[in-house]
């Protein structure tokens, strides 16, 4: 199976969901939602220092055995020389032995080698894919092939209506 996950920030705590789900599925086969009381603010450049609690507090509620990858609403590195981002904070918290998979809504500056741009459906704006831990090749491919006509998998959308509802 596969873990996406998501957060979305609330006035004071953040809404932490994941999905599990097979490359093949239309619909997740599990949602799991929890929440964080205690957030840090946001710093820029140094977003991995908020999210990655949140999605810690996700991955304690699944039994890692059962995950061949974690896909991230992110990038895992946010420039061409491998400077990491979420993605690889990730990749290195949990001891280099499960890929991550980042899908990121926007190009970050200077990152164009180390993402792949995947265009689904009829969208002209593509997803930007990167990987740590498995060929960024195959990552894109599987992205690209989820279910769904738009531009964002219908899983992932499922995900993120998930992460803003009350």
């Amino acid at each position: 199976m596969i873990l996406a996950i998501d957060i979305h920030y609330k006035p004071n705590f953040a809404k932490n969901v994941g999905v599990l789900f097979d490359w093949s599925d239309t619909t997740p086969k599990q949602i799991i939602c929890n929440q964080r009381a205690e957030v840090a603010e946001y710093v820029p450049g140094e977003f991995y220092k908020r999210e990655l609690p949140c999605i810690l507090d996700i991955i304690a509620e699944v039994n890692l055995n059962d995950i061949q990858a974690i896909v991230v609403d992110g990038h895992v590195y946010i420039d061409n020389d491998f400077k990491h981002g979420l993605g690889a904070y990730l990749y290195e918290e949990l001891n280099q032995n499960m890929p991550i998979i980042g899908v990121a809504k926007r190009a970050f500056h200077k990152n164009e080698e180390t993402n792949i741009p995947v265009l689904r459906g009829e969208s002209e704006n593509p997803l930007y894919v990167s990987a740590i831990g498995m060929d960024v090749e195959i990552a894109a491919q599987h992205i690209k092939n989820m279910h769904g006509e738009f531009r964002m998998p219908t899983i992932l959308q499922i995900l993120d209506t998930e992460t803003k509802k009350d």
